[in-house]
């Protein structure tokens, strides 16, 4: 079963996404949250990081009821999270 543990998150410039950890067992697993997604969730958003750590922390649940799905659907090395995905 997949859980989020860990709270920590990070604004990944690159990927201009928020990116944070799910573990199932002893297993860790990347997720990101992106631009696009966070933009749903809060369509006022600024685009700078505090904005957009802001945004995911106040979407956690939804952000990772989104994360769950997406790991049910699919395992795979890194999980992408749209805005369809919200």
């Amino acid at each position: 079963m997949l859980n989020f543990p860990n709270e920590s998150r990070i604004f990944d410039l690159t990927r201009r996404a928020v990116r944070f950890w799910g573990h199932d067992s002893a297993m860790e697993w990347s997720f990101f949250a992106t631009e696009e997604a966070l933009k749903r969730l809060q369509p006022k958003m600024n685009r700078d990081e505090a904005s957009f750590l802001l945004a995911f922390d106040a979407n956690r649940a939804a952000i990772y009821a989104a994360a769950i799905k997406a790991y049910k659907r699919e395992r795979k090395g890194s999980y992408e999270l749209l805005a369809t995905d919200l």
